[in-house]
Order: structure tokens, then C-alpha cells, then sequence
């Protein structure tokens, strides 16, 4: 899976351990998700979304052959 997660903070001025905050997960958990080296669960996806006022499937890349 794909995200644009690193892009969309840099366009809203944030950093990790804010966006943690905000999203209610660790600044690790934010880390790896950026590394595309975790796939958040639905209800992380969906805050996170909330958070930059995005659709879920624009932050989240899912390929066909995932």
C-alpha cells in the first residue's frame, strides 16, 4: 500500500508527533505508515482522513495486486 501521508503534512505544516496527537496513535505507528512498512486499521485510516479533510482512498494507495 502506497500513502501520502509525508506529502500531506508537509502541505499542512505538521510533523509526526502532531499528527500523532491529533490521529491518537504513537509517533512510531506514524513512522511506519509513512515507510509503507504498516497498514493502519480502518479506524486510524479514517482519522487520519478526517484530519487532513481527504478522502481515505486518496491517502491510502491500494494496489490490485495487494
Amino acid at each position: 500500500m502506497k500513502t501520502r501521508l509525508k506529502e500531506l503534512r508537509a502541505r499542512e505544516g505538521i510533523n509526526q508527533t502532531q499528527l500523532a496527537k491529533l490521529a491518537r496513535i504513537s509517533r512510531q505507528t506514524v513512522s511506519l505508515i509513512e515507510r509503507e512498512e504498516f497498514v493502519p486499521s480502518l479506524l486510524i485510516a479514517v482519522r487520519i482522513a478526517r484530519i487532513f479533510d481527504e478522502p481515505i482512498e486518496d491517502i491510502f494507495l491500494f494496489e490490485e495486486d495487494e
